[in-house]
């Protein structure tokens, strides 16, 4: 099918997902989670199998391999996501702000969904699983177009979760994928502006950059993410050196890892020698500021560009600055308005970081990891928003949702 005709099918079937009681659309979330782990999954993982096959002879990096691998174990978290957003309270239906006017009109607003959600996504065949469980929950048809690399894991995936809708009594085509991974095809569906009600893009700036600049779709932006740990004078350095390590290294190719580190000058050469040897244990690579470099001779110099980079990858940027002021200077001039830290313990430092840092989320002692839509209690999230309009951080169940007038009255006229 064309994408114009994958989105009218869409379209076709929004409407019934819309009226749909909200135990039906958790009984098809059931059946997804039970089919993803249970009867799907040995389908699932021999598609995926395929992919990683292609992408290691393609010479995928293998940060990138990571993204794209599924395994029973990935299977079951993606299960236990899609069944937490099940448990979760009804997003639709909530009636507020009940105002009776002079002319006895009774007017408030009505919680509804968005419509068609269209999402252009990259080479993590999870996204598909938790974008539609999200989309089904919010009562929302959803248009999926995956990367090439991931194509035959998203359409085992989608192939599970059409058939749970449709043992749920709801139309399968509440959930469509477009098949054709080029570039024409990214390019149609930025233009089906009518059908598509909103675009949402998850990938790296390339793509998002892409999808801002060229959609006639209303898009939400979700960001790249270039986060940051500055780490201050009164920081507790023991606990700087595990965020630090854990932000950076735990899953470096996702985008809530950390990409740059911004230390205090009158504690660098205390921090930065017993940083550098916590985070050789993954060998990462780093690249700092002239100080940086000078109390570590093996960084590498760092360019004006290394301050601009997700790396998503085992590499580090470093810069040495006079205190909080220039650390939140640079944030704002070089972030992705994404996740940043503080590690610190003097209060008005934290607050004075809160309040000037323009990120969607901003930290004090905590990993910028926990950037995440299931860590935040909001189930899985269809991405994270760096715009600062309508949805802002994890976009949940309640950003995929508008709001309606609802009007009584007992025969008004104007």
């Amino acid at each position: 099918m064309t994408v114009a005709s994958l989105g009218l099918a869409a379209k076709g079937a929004a409407p019934a997902l819309a009226a749909s009681p909200v135990g039906v659309r958790n009984g098809a979330l059931e059946r997804m989670a039970d089919a993803i782990e249970g009867s799907a999954a040995s389908s699932i993982l021999s598609a995926n199998a395929r992919d990683i096959e292609s992408a290691e002879q393609n010479g995928v990096a293998p940060h990138m391999l990571d993204r794209l691998r599924l395994t029973q174990e990935r299977l079951a978290g993606i299960s236990a996501g899609i069944r937490e957003i099940a448990a979760m309270p009804d997003p639709l239906g909530e009636i507020t702000g009940m105002t009776r006017r002079p002319n006895g009109l009774l007017i408030g607003k009505q919680r509804v969904p968005l419509g068609v959600i269209g999402v252009i996504f990259e080479s993590r065949p999870n996204v598909a699983a938790d974008i539609s469980a999200l989309c089904i929950k919010s009562g929302n048809a959803v248009l999926l177009r995956g990367g090439k690399e991931a194509i035959n894991s998203n359409i085992a995936m989608t192939c599970a979760i059409r058939g749970a809708l449709a043992a749920a009594g709801l139309p399968e085509d509440g959930v469509c994928l477009v098949t054709d991974t080029s570039r024409d095809s990214a390019t149609e569906l930025m233009r089906l502006r009518g059908t598509v009600d909103v675009l949402i893009p998850r990938g790296g700036k390339g793509l998002i950059s892409s999808v801002v600049e060229n959609s006639s779709v209303p898009v939400i932006e979700t960001g790249a993410g270039n986060c940051h740990v500055y780490v201050d004078s009164a920081a507790d350095l023991d606990m700087a050196v595990d965020i630090l390590f854990n932000a950076k290294c735990q899953r470096p190719s996702v985008c809530n890892s950390a990409e740059s580190l911004l230390v205090a000058r009158s504690i660098a050469h205390e921090f930065l020698p017993r940083a550098f040897e916590r985070l050789s244990e993954k060998n990462v690579e780093w690249r700092g500021c002239p100080e940086t470099c000078a109390i570590l001779p093996s960084a590498i110099p760092a360019s004006e560009e290394d301050y601009f980079t997700e790396y998503n990858d085992y590499i580090l940027s470093c810069k040495v600055v006079s205190g909080v002021d220039e650390a939140i200077a640079h944030i704002n001039a070089h972030s992705t308005a994404h996740s940043e830290a503080i590690i610190t313990r003097d209060h008005p430092t934290a607050m004075k970081f809160l309040s000037a840092v323009d990120s969607a989320a901003v930290y004090v002692n905590a990993s910028t990891r926990f950037t995440d839509g299931g860590e935040f209690g909001l189930g899985a999230e269809i991405g994270i928003s760096t715009q600062k309009l309508h949805a802002r951080g994890p976009v949940g169940l309640d950003a995929l949702t508008s709001s309606k007038y609802i009007i009584f009255g007992d025969g008004q006229v104007r």
